[in-house]
């Protein structure tokens, strides 16, 4: 078995820490979502949470984890009647982003319930972090279906199977932990509510301290058990205080005035349900119980709050999560009522978390860390300190290409608004999404085939079909069907996927009206947020004065596309071949990565080409029918205006095999639905 990093050797990323800690303490808050840039040790400091956790006494032989004192009635092991107890570690099971419905929720052994009429059923990995940790690396990028099983599981404590008429539940009570890079896309607003806590976690940017990042965990790769070793003694003590503030917190009392601040504070923020003042609750009883008091004070509300709130305020995908501390700070002190007293005979306890207790006196309750700077193995932060760098929504975005002579600031968008669907035609065989027709694994079954790898999804019907004819050659005498390999069936099924939007601006000087640029950015906006909600892939290019960029790779992450957009300025001739050849490269490559996602090329110009070599109309032309040789669906939008017009983007148009449609088209609710008509329109000239 693997060496963790020990917990207690992880310094800085105090809110990290705090709220793991919580959640040992007290699973009732709901878990914590991790938010940070690549090699921040978010996925160290969960995976040594582990290690701490009491073990958890179970039902002997069971294999859904009963606890002996109140076994699950229900539990398909079951009925466990007097059955002997035991004890075993506590449990960290993580959930790969790839992996199967069949490894989340378990497996049923189909052949098995046909044939001998028994329910076999084999546990996934839901069950096996029952009264244990579910962790998932890189949260944001799990799939939508598997996404749908933990939302219910965790709603319900419990999972539930159900196939072909064979039906299972099992108890599913987890602590839920995950982490993300917010440059990779959000996450679905159900999901991101069922996390308690969200912390915000960035890499130090002091030398210093990441000398001393760099010097631990070279230590650590080269005798991790040594290592460990050193740290043997904090791991006890931070254990037991684990195990002394478990057994405090029933103990704890939560005042009326206390949560009259919780329920202020939530309506003052205008967070959606009452989740987030239940989890408040729960949490400022926690930190009260780590702290080793029985009441619970303002400024365990005030911590709670900044950890159960920020990412329950986000109105919409563009919004970073955040909490305004003044305004926390206000409503506190409008309802704060009389804080308890302590007896001045009694020995002070400590405050809060950060003033040491049981196990040590660092912050959080965290063992002393050693001499000189405080530093994370991998992050660098101090114990104390704040990281001076922004969070990946603070950052800016890259320094957009300078205007140049002639050139002018960038233009703000209009405000997004919703769209239509687009759709692309046809029947693809993309990532599952919620956008055009596809193949899928989950959906609406629509026929059956020979499996031609192992079975996931029985088609019984037809698997009865097919055995059915065979039942007397076989010699079958009792009442269950007689089944072989070759009688099972592949159900086929179709349901929706996502697509990649490609949008190539162009932000020349003949495009610079700023009322123009404005409503062209709006629109991109909208799309955007429609991508975001339709689990799509969306990509900028832009091209001005002498070149094309590729602005936005193609991402989920509509926080990134909207603080590149918003920075786009404006100026410099019309470089349309290079725009477009820098967009056939972009889908070129996402090919090659995606090959089963489907594009469509939106391109955004007035059609002059005046940049780009001798003849920039003949290139411009020339890199159309690219795109049109190789079949990509496309759509220019018209941005000439005057009373005379040359009608260039019209002959791109045509060069592309796509439509135009003029500025005044512009609208999302004109735009959204142009190019899912014509998108059809091609489909049917290439029937014909």
């Amino acid at each position: 078995m693997s060496t963790r990093y020990p917990f207690t050797a992880v310094v800085g990323m105090d809110d990290l820490r705090l709220a793991l800690l919580l959640n040992a303490v007290s699973p009732a808050v709901g878990g914590v979502l991790v938010r940070g840039e690549k090699g921040t040790a978010k996925s160290t400091a969960v995976r040594a949470l582990a290690e701490l956790l009491p073990a958890v006494p179970v039902v002997a032989g069971c294999r859904f984890s009963c606890d002996p004192a109140s076994p699950d009635l229900g539990c398909p092991d079951g009925p466990h009647g007097t059955a002997p107890g035991t004890e075993r570690p506590a449990r960290m099971v993580e959930l790969p982003v790839g992996a199967s419905e069949d490894r989340l929720v378990g497996a049923l052994d189909i052949e098995k319930a046909l044939a001998d009429g028994v329910r076999a059923f084999e546990p996934g990995l839901l069950a096996a972090a029952h009264r244990g940790i579910l962790y998932v690396d890189e949260v944001n990028l799990l799939s939508d279906h598997l996404i749908d099983h933990l939302l219910d599981a965790a709603a319900m404590g419990a999972s539930h199977v159900e196939r072909e008429g064979v039906s299972v539940r099992h108890a599913a009570r987890f602590l839920l932990v995950g982490t993300m890079n917010p440059e990779e896309g959000e996450l679905r607003p159900q999901l991101l509510d069922r996390f308690g806590l969200t912390v915000e976690v960035a890499a130090s940017r002091e030398p210093e301290q990441r000398v001393e990042v760099v010097r631990r965990r070279l230590a650590f790769e080269d005798d991790p058990a040594a290592f460990a070793a050193r740290w043997a003694d904090e791991e006890t003590a931070l254990r037991g205080r684990i195990t002394a503030a478990r057994a405090l917190l029933p103990q704890v009392t939560l005042g009326d005035a206390v949560l009259l601040q919780i329920a202020a504070t939530c309506a003052a923020f205008e967070v959606d349900g009452m989740r987030a003042d239940i989890v408040m609750a729960r949490a400022a009883t926690a930190l009260a119980a780590w702290a080793g008091r029985t009441e619970v004070t303002s400024e365990d509300v005030r911590q709670a709050a900044l950890l159960a709130l920020p990412h329950r305020r986000r109105r919409s995908p563009f919004d970073a999560p955040g909490l305004d501390e003044d305004k926390l700070d206000e409503t506190l002190e409008q309802f704060k009522g009389e804080e308890p007293h302590s007896d001045p005979d009694e020995d002070p306890e400590p405050d809060g978390p950060g003033d040491g207790g049981p196990g040590g006196g660092g912050p959080g309750g965290i063992p002393p860390q050693g001499d000189g700077p405080a530093t994370d193995p991998e992050t660098g932060h101090e114990d104390s300190a704040v990281p001076d760098s922004p969070t990946p929504e603070e950052a800016p975005a890259p320094a957009p290409q300078r205007a140049g002579a002639g050139g002018r600031a960038a233009v703000a968008a209009s405000e997004p608004f919703r769209t239509k669907v687009l759709s692309v035609p046809g029947l693809g065989e993309g990532a599952a999404g919620r956008r055009s027709r596809a193949r899928t694994d989950h959906g609406r079954t629509t026929g059956s085939v020979r499996p031609r790898g192992a079975l996931t999804k029985l088609h019984l019907a037809a698997t009865v079909r097919a055995a059915a004819p065979h039942q007397k050659a076989r010699g079958r005498s009792g009442p269950g069907l007689v089944v072989r390999r070759d009688d099972l069936r592949q159900a086929t099924r179709e349901g929706r996927e996502g697509n990649l939007v490609l949008f190539a601006v162009d932000a020349s000087g003949s495009m610079a009206a700023r009322q123009r640029m404005s409503a062209v950015k709006g629109a991109v906006l909208s799309l955007l947020l429609d991508a975001y909600q339709r689990r799509d892939k969306v990509g900028l290019v832009t091209f001005r004065g002498r070149d094309a960029e590729v602005a936005l790779p193609p991402t989920s992450s509509v926080d990134a596309a909207a603080a590149r957009l918003e920075k786009l300025p404006t100026g410099g001739r019309t470089p349309l071949s290079a725009g477009l050849l820098k967009a056939h490269d972009v889908l070129r490559v996402e090919r090659l990565r995606d090959p089963s996602r489907r594009p469509l090329l939106v391109v955004v110009t007035d059609g002059r080409a005046t940049g780009g070599g001798a003849d920039p109309v003949a290139l411009a032309a020339r890199a159309a029918r690219l795109h049109a040789s190789e079949g990509t669906a496309s759509v220019v939008v018209d941005c000439e205006t005057g009373p005379v017009r040359l009608g260039l983007a019209r002959e791109l148009a045509r060069e592309l095999g796509g439509t135009a449609v003029t500025l005044d088209e512009l609208r999302a609710d004109s735009i959204a639905g142009l190019v899912k008509d014509v998108q059809a329109g091609q489909t049917t000239r290439r029937a014909a």
